[in-house]
């Protein structure tokens, strides 16, 4: 009962955001292309400036794939607190930042303390990968979310790409959902989404 109540506050949270339906050629922060071939739900709020997209299947509450494309170095990944996943009278954390020379270890790190302001992440699984054509690290992780004891689990990609600019920019996926009913069901489709991951130009 208390989880059911959590979803539906959260829903009612979410009512001031407005969604949309995509497929097809994607493009975040006029940086990261991706396509999709299964609709997923754009969700666009009343604040601006996070370095990231939010997409959704099933509403916020449920799940959310994440896009970040470009992130510079000095830039927080989130430039607001997790509304959907922490509780809403908890002080804000401190948002992780960016910043050149991370190793990988650090850059698991980075997005680790990024969920834990919502509850206790365990990270269950690191490994190599590719993300949007270069070398980078995928890590699993479970969250049990502190607001409504609700077990999640996740998966983010993330790589890290030179730039003549900025000397790196970071890019990364990151999709949560909870353990039971959704996790399993949904993560091809956000693995759909991120296999087609590119950095245009």
């Amino acid at each position: 009962m208390k989880i059911l109540v959590s979803l539906l506050l959260a829903a009612l949270l979410s009512a001031c955001a407005m969604a949309y339906r995509m497929e097809g050629d994607q493009l975040v922060n006029d940086k990261l292309a991706v396509h999709v071939s299964a609709a997923w739900n754009h969700v666009s709020d009343p604040w601006d400036g996070d370095p990231y997209e939010t997409w959704t299947r099933d509403g916020m509450p449920l799940d959310h794939l994440r896009l970040w494309g470009g992130v510079k170095p000095g830039q927080p990944l989130m430039t607001r607190p997790m509304v959907f996943l922490r509780n809403e009278d908890q002080k804000a954390p401190r948002v992780p930042t960016f910043r050149t020379g991370l190793a990988p270890e650090q850059l698991v790190s980075l997005f680790e303390e990024l969920y834990a302001s919502a509850g206790t992440v365990t990270v269950t699984k690191v490994e190599t990968t590719v993300f949007a054509g270069s070398p980078g690290v995928r890590f699993e992780f479970t969250l049990l979310r502190r607001r409504d004891d609700l077990t999640l689990r996740g998966v983010v990609w993330v790589a890290v790409r030179p730039d003549p600019v900025h000397g790196e920019e970071l890019y990364a996926a990151a999709f949560v959902a909870p353990r039971l009913g959704f996790y399993d069901k949904l993560l091809p489709l956000a693995e759909a989404v991120v296999k087609s991951a590119r950095v245009k130009g």
